[in-house]
């Protein structure tokens, strides 16, 4: 029995219709990995996710829905004076753009109480949280969030990461670069995406993108790349899994999420790292075939 924790924040999400009326969801990068994590794992697996959330009933409602998708929220903070965030989807054909609204979002405070989220890692074998995460955390929570968060890991357990860089929630450039350096530094698995990799990094290839989390630390780098190969590298050997392309595409939110979820779920529960690509790849070509970030699981073959 596998047991993931993903520490990060769900927001509420606002999808334009057809009709043009707007349809509320709930989201967020590290929820969206949890879920198709919790769609394709076993039902002994064990989900959880650590945030903040306000004490509104938007925001409890947030809560409720995540936890009826078996989605532990434990221990979570709550903060009774912030709500929910919220971003809305822009599409240009198949791509996506957002607006944030999440200045008083609630998950920003999740470092309020760091002992309750240490008693969560300390039950969990994989550790997951990204860029996002780190980035919306106010004040030096990052800083301390890395700092302490292998001492509190039990024996075994795993850390993955997914830089997923956003310049624009970051006020500092610098110190962004050096968190995220920081995070994957202490991390077993990174999962970068190889777009925001070039822009950050100024990486050539994604070939120099896996080489630079490996000589930081990381075991396993997996790198992913839209329509183009993923490449992986573990254990010094370098591998490339061809893509097959998907028919349908309508909306590409959470497709790195998605790919993340479903190689987290294949690799702890089967341990082998290209069957893990395939099952991620397959998952990601479904969901951008849907609108907005979380596919019911029924709708996941």
């Amino acid at each position: 029995m596998v047991n993931i924790l993903g520490i990060g924040e769900c927001m509420v999400e606002l999808n334009q219709r057809s009709d043009g009326l707007l349809c509320k969801k709930y989201a967020g990068d590290v929820l969206n990995t949890l879920w198709y994590a919790r769609a394709k794992m076993s039902e002994d697996a064990k989900i959880g996710f650590h945030s903040a959330f306000g004490a509104d009933p938007l925001s409890q409602e947030m809560l409720e829905f995540i936890q009826s998708a078996e989605i532990s929220c434990e221990k979570s903070t709550e903060v009774s004076d912030r709500s929910a965030g919220l971003y809305m989807i822009h599409l240009d054909g198949a791509e996506r753009s957002f607006s944030y609204w999440r200045s008083q979002s609630a998950a920003r405070l999740l470092m309020k109480d760091p002992e309750a989220l240490w008693a969560r890692v300390a039950e969990a074998d994989v550790v997951y949280l990204s860029g996002i995460t780190l980035a919306i955390i106010e004040d030096d929570g990052a800083e301390l969030l890395l700092q302490e968060l292998r001492s509190h890991l039990k024996d075994g357990a795993k850390i993955a990461f997914d830089p997923n860089i956003r310049p624009a929630l970051w006020a500092d450039k610098d110190r962004m670069k050096k968190v995220i350096e920081g995070a994957a530094a202490i991390s077993d698995i990174v999962l970068p995406s190889s777009d925001d990799e070039a822009a950050c990094f100024g990486d050539e290839s994604p070939e120099v993108t896996a080489q630079r989390y490996a000589g930081l630390g990381a075991e396993t780098v997996v790198v992913k790349n839209g329509e183009t190969a993923t490449l992986s590298l573990t254990g010094g050997v370098l591998s490339v899994h061809p893509v097959s392309p998907a028919e349908g595409v309508v909306d590409t939110t959470a497709a790195g999420d998605s790919f993340n979820g479903a190689f987290l779920a294949s690799y702890f529960e089967k341990g082998d790292l290209g069957d893990a690509v395939i099952a991620a790849q397959n998952c990601a070509a479904q969901v951008v075939c849907k609108h907005g970030a979380l596919i019911p699981f029924d709708d996941l073959v």
